[in-house]
């Protein structure tokens, strides 16, 4: 893995890997192994979705004690939210949706952002802010790797990161496309296995997905 700057751009943190994990804590005592599975298996961009009480707590935890880690925060809805997972330690930020407000914290706050687009519309105003690697969402729900395709002509400059609905299987066909950089997915890091504490298990799948070829 190359060296990454304290503060990565939105294209390092989408060029770093093939998948970005998209991950949902309940537990902070999981968060630590949990983050050392998934770099012992060459994934160390880490998205810890907002979703949970516990959310800043674990990237706190992976930020402080994983330094091989690059943490993000996902589900990012405001620009208290940004702050927030600054505070915690975060060093990018997922939103599922765009609003100026949140691209102009994350400016701010020079905090790495992946705006949410699932329309043209939304692809033009995140452009407008200055934001051209934008996450797809929701992928398969959206339009899939046809809406990908589509947008390709109108939007040559921008790089997408897929995520809602991506396994395994469907992920090679989304990683062909010339305008996808990477995929998000929760499948590296299957809620029994980490309930479990299979790390084993999870760093075997971070290997897989980091090993996916790209188009």
């Amino acid at each position: 893995m190359k060296p990454l700057s304290a503060r990565p751009t939105s294209r390092e943190v989408m060029e770093d890997a093939p998948v970005i994990p998209v991950i949902v804590l309940t537990d902070v005592a999981l968060a630590v192994p949990l983050a050392r599975a998934l770099v012992a298996g060459g994934i160390r961009m880490l998205e810890v979705t907002l979703r949970t009480p516990v959310a800043l707590a674990c990237i706190e935890a992976i930020a402080k004690e994983v330094p091989e880690a690059v943490v993000g925060a996902g589900t990012v809805r405001s620009a208290a939210d940004a702050q927030a997972a600054v505070m915690a330690g975060a060093r990018f930020a997922v939103s599922p949706g765009y609003t100026h407000a949140v691209g102009k914290a994350c400016h701010e706050l020079e905090l790495a952002l992946l705006p949410g687009v699932a329309t043209g519309t939304e692809i033009m105003l995140a452009q407008e802010d200055g934001y051209t690697a934008l996450k797809f969402f929701p992928a398969l729900q959206a339009g899939g790797s046809a809406m990908l395709k589509a947008w390709h002509g109108p939007f040559n400059d921008v790089r997408f990161c897929p995520t809602g609905g991506i396994t395994l299987q469907n992920s090679r066909e989304f990683l062909s496309l010339p305008n996808v950089t990477c995929v998000g997915g929760s499948w590296i890091v299957p809620a029994d296995a980490l309930q479990a504490g299979d790390w084993s298990r999870i760093t075997r799948f971070a290997a897989q997905a980091a090993a996916l070829p790209r188009g």
